[in-house]
């Protein structure tokens, strides 16, 4: 997987974070975002982290129950993608071990992965989007100002 599409979808992944959670930077248990980890605790830090966010936000349980339903789907998605793309690494890593790497399938598998990139992206906007209609304006507000903070600290 090129830098661009590693970007991509860690942009897509991290958009739909800031944007459920309001997630101000740190670390998810040590090490670095994006390294080898168990997809469990992955998501369950994710969770616990969501549940800081919604108590904030007093959210009621609809809200924390139809938020951590994006949540769950946003990142069953994102884990199928990622490893969808171990078997398109695999396959790129045969057509340059061969001596006559086949173009139009290292183009196809190129346009597979952008395709499917950008359907998770997608998503992402429509969770977002969903979690628009779920708070309500002061919610969104405070949302609001958590993720300028968290741009500004860049």
């Amino acid at each position: 997987m090129t830098t661009k599409n590693k970007l991509l979808v860690a942009g897509s992944a991290v958009l739909a974070f800031v944007l459920l959670t309001g997630f101000r930077g740190g670390h998810f248990g040590g090490g670095h975002f994006g390294g080898p980890r168990d997809p469990e605790r992955v998501k369950q830090m994710i969770s616990w982290r969501l549940d800081d966010r919604l108590e904030e936000l007093n959210a009621t349980e609809d809200q924390k129950q139809a938020i951590h339903g994006l949540k769950d789907s946003l990142f069953e998605d994102g884990k199928r993608l990622f490893e969808e793309n171990k078997g398109a690494r695999t396959q790129m890593l045969d057509q340059w071990e061969s001596a006559n790497p086949d173009s139009r399938a290292v183009h196809s598998m190129v346009d597979a992965r952008m395709d499917a990139f950008r359907a998770f992206a997608h998503k992402v906007a429509d969770a977002a989007l969903e979690a628009h209609r779920i708070l309500t304006p002061e919610q969104r507000q405070q949302v609001t100002g958590h993720v300028r903070e968290h741009m500004n600290a860049r």
